[in-house]
C-alpha cells in the first residue's frame, strides 16, 4: 500500500469503526432489556459527563424549588441530547466513508461541508436529489445510510412512549404514598396510619402492592437506567424515597421481637432491597463511608413517642435496637450514596414538625377560603 493511500484507508476505517460502535451502543441502550455490565459505552460517558456539568449547576441554586425544578428537566433533555448525539455521529460517519472513497478528488472544505450535507440528507432520507454519488460504492453507502436512518428513527418513536409509559407506572405509588405515608412519606406517619382493627389483610395486600412495585422499578431502572433521572411531580416525592419509605417501614416491623411479622413483610423488604442495591450499582460503583445517622437517638425516641398506643408502638429494649440496626445496615448505605449522587433528598424516619400533604393543598384554597370569609361577614352585618 502506498504512503498516499494510507490516507483514505484511515479515514474510512475511522468511519466504519465509529458507525458500529454507535449502533452498538445504540442497541445497548434501547433494545437490550438487562443490565450491561461493560463499563466503556457511549452512553454512559455521555451521562457521566452532562450529569456532572448539570449536577453542578443545580447545586449552585440555593432555593430548593428551582433547584428541583432545574433538575427536572434534565432527563428529558439528556434524552434528547443522546439521540441527536447518535445521529450525529453517524452523519460524520458516512460523511467520512464518502471521503474515503472519493480522496482522489482531494479534500478541501468546501467539498467536506458537501460530503456532511449529502449524508444528512440520505440519513434523514429527506430525497431532495440536488446531489447524488456517482460511484457504486458511494450510491450503496447512501442505501445503506438511508436504511440505518430509517431504523433509527423507527425505533425512536418506539422508545420515547416506552420510557414515559416505564415512567408513568413508576409514579403510580408515589402518588398512593401521599396519604398513606404523609408529604414527604415516612415510615412513622405510614405506621401510625395504619387501621387499628382488621389491619392483616390491609397490611398484606399494601405490602403485596409494595414488593410488586419495587420489582417493576427495579425491572424499569435496569432496562432504561436513564429513567432514575426522571423527578416526581412534587419536590417532596422521589421514587427513591418512595423506596425508602418502603424499606424502614418493613424494618420496623421486622425488627419487632415479640410479635413477629408474616412472611410477606419480609417479601416485601427482600424485594424493596434488592431493586435499592441493583440500581445503585448502575450509577455508584463504589462505597464511600462517611454518611450522617439517619435514626440517631433523639428520632428513635421521637419514632417511639408518635407510635406509643398504636398497633406497631417501638418497644424499648436493646435488642430492638440491635436488630433494626443490622436491618438499617442492609440497606440505607446505597440509599445515601444513591440519593447523594442523584441529589435526592432521603426521606426522614420522622418528621420534625406536622406537615400537610400534599393532598390537602390547591391553588384555589386561599381564593375560596378568602370568599367564605367574606361570605360570612357579609351574612353577620345583615
Amino acid at each position: 500500500m502506498t504512503p498516499t493511500a494510507v490516507g483514505p484507508v484511515l479515514i474510512g476505517l475511522t468511519g466504519a469503526a465509529l458507525i458500529a460502535t454507535i449502533l452498538w451502543d445504540a442497541f445497548e441502550t434501547v433494545l437490550v432489556p438487562r443490565r450491561i455490565g461493560r463499563r466503556i459505552r457511549l452512553t454512559r460517558y455521555f451521562y457521566m459527563a452532562s450529569w456532572r456539568v448539570w449536577r453542578a449547576a443545580a447545586q449552585s441554586i440555593r432555593k430548593p424549588s428551582r433547584r428541583e425544578a432545574l433538575l427536572g428537566f434534565f432527563g428529558p433533555i439528556s434524552l434528547i441530547l443522546l439521540l441527536i448525539c447518535w445521529a450525529t455521529g453517524l452523519i460524520v460517519a458516512f460523511t467520512l466513508l464518502h471521503l474515503s472513497a472519493t480522496a482522489g478528488d482531494g479534500v478541501s472544505p468546501g467539498r467536506l461541508g458537501l460530503l456532511l450535507y449529502m449524508s444528512g440528507e440520505t440519513f434523514f432520507t429527506l430525497g431532495y436529489g440536488d446531489f447524488t454519488p456517482s460511484t457504486g460504492f458511494g450510491r450503496a453507502l447512501s442505501v445503506l445510510e438511508s436504511g440505518l436512518g430509517f431504523a433509527f428513527l423507527g425505533t425512536v418513536v418506539g422508545y420515547l412512549p416506552t420510557i414515559y409509559s416505564a415512567f408513568a407506572q413508576r409514579e403510580v405509588e408515589i402518588s398512593l404514598m401521599d396519604a398513606r405515608a404523609g408529604s414527604p412519606p415516612t415510615a412513622a406517619e405510614f405506621l401510625s396510619r395504619m387501621p387499628a382493627s382488621g389491619a392483616d389483610s390491609f397490611s398484606d395486600a399494601l405490602l403485596s402492592g409494595w414488593e410488586r412495585w419495587s420489582a417493576q422499578l427495579l425491572e424499569a431502572h435496569i432496562s432504561y437506567p436513564q429513567l432514575a433521572y426522571y423527578r416526581s411531580q412534587h419536590s417532596n416525592q422521589s421514587w427513591l424515597g418512595t423506596l425508602v419509605t418502603i424499606l424502614d417501614s418493613t424494618a420496623l416491623m421486622l425488627a419487632r421481637v415479640e410479635s413477629p411479622p408474616n412472611r410477606q413483610t419480609s417479601l416485601t423488604f427482600a424485594m424493596a432491597r434488592h431493586a435499592l442495591v441493583d440500581i445503585s450499582h448502575l450509577f455508584v460503583p463504589r462505597f464511600t463511608p462517611g454518611a450522617p445517622d439517619r435514626l440517631p437517638g433523639e428520632a428513635l425516641q421521637q419514632l417511639r413517642d408518635r407510635l406509643a398506643g398504636t398497633p406497631h408502638e417501638v418497644p424499648a429494649g436493646v435488642e430492638f435496637e440491635h436488630r433494626l440496626s443490622d436491618l438499617r445496615r442492609l440497606y440505607e448505605p446505597y440509599a445515601q450514596a444513591l440519593g447523594f449522587h442523584l441529589l435526592f433528598e432521603l426521606p426522614p424516619w420522622i418528621h420534625a414538625q406536622p406537615g400537610r400533604d400534599n393532598w390537602h393543598g390547591g391553588p384555589w384554597d386561599r381564593a375560596i377560603a378568602a370568599q367564605e370569609k367574606s361570605t360570612h361577614r357579609r351574612d353577620d352585618h345583615f
